[in-house]
């Protein structure tokens, strides 16, 4: 949840990619489907809050949260609610502007979470929580890459779009080419690249989510313990009312 690439395709699709940077022994638990507010989702979850950083609804819908907003924040010691639980309740969302309008957040840390959905045409979004304000804006359907901002200082969230976009001049944006970026950029570069190590924070798995269709693919790896998968979220037909 502190690097995610989104990736416009052909006919609504998308591929989004994101690195976990978490402490090494906080323990999450590979994909999953839950049924959450009669819902069924599909994520991976984190063993300590029982929420997520990634995950997928048959609301046609998915969601990533990164941590931190436009700048590095000071931590309060602790904090009412998890970000990673906020996730589920906007996967769930019958309507997410008027839910995220409406949703409190008072004491919750500083969060980025990036929306895709596709009810009625693919659309990018962007929330941003300051700690003070909401931000939401709708995204233009081109690539975008974030770097959280509690990890990642401007200048190395600069180097870090220089990698990107040096990247996009050089291959096709797609479900394989992209888990290329997300496990070479930077390679080296334990204090920044998108693979990081800084002993007491690393990078411990990577997700990705491939809608193509109604059908969407979550590929999931643990770089704990050298495991993949990938599971198969088929999603209901869209009925135009």
């Amino acid at each position: 949840m502190c690097t995610v690439t989104i990736v416009p395709q052909n006919n609504n699709d998308f591929v989004l990619t994101t690195n976990r940077d978490e402490a090494p022994d906080r323990i999450s638990l590979e994909p999953d489907f839950y049924n959450h507010v009669n819902t069924k989702l599909l994520f991976p979850k984190d063993k300590t809050a029982g929420g997520t950083w990634i995950g997928v609804s048959e609301k046609q819908r998915v969601v990533c949260v990164l941590n931190g907003g436009f700048e590095f924040h000071e931590r309060k010691s602790s904090y009412g609610k998890s970000r990673g639980v906020i996730a589920k309740d906007i996967m769930v969302a019958d309507a997410v502007y008027e839910t995220i309008s409406d949703y409190s957040l008072a004491d919750v840390e500083p969060f980025t979470m990036v929306i895709a959905e596709w009810n009625n045409g693919l659309k990018f979004m962007e929330w941003v929580w300051d700690g003070s304000q909401k931000h939401i804006a709708q995204l233009p359907l081109e690539a975008h890459i974030w770097s959280s901002s509690t990890l990642y200082s401007p200048k190395m969230k600069a180097e870090r779009l220089k990698w990107f976009r040096d990247f996009k001049l050089d291959h096709q944006l797609n479900a394989e080419s992209l888990l290329q970026f997300h496990k070479t950029a930077g390679d080296g570069n334990a204090d920044y690249g998108v693979i990081m190590n800084r002993g007491f924070v690393k990078t411990t798995s990577i997700t990705q989510v491939e809608k193509i269709g109604q059908t969407v693919e979550m590929h999931y790896e643990s770089l704990q313990n050298n495991a993949s998968s990938s599971t198969i979220f088929n999603l209901p037909q869209i009925v135009n009312e």
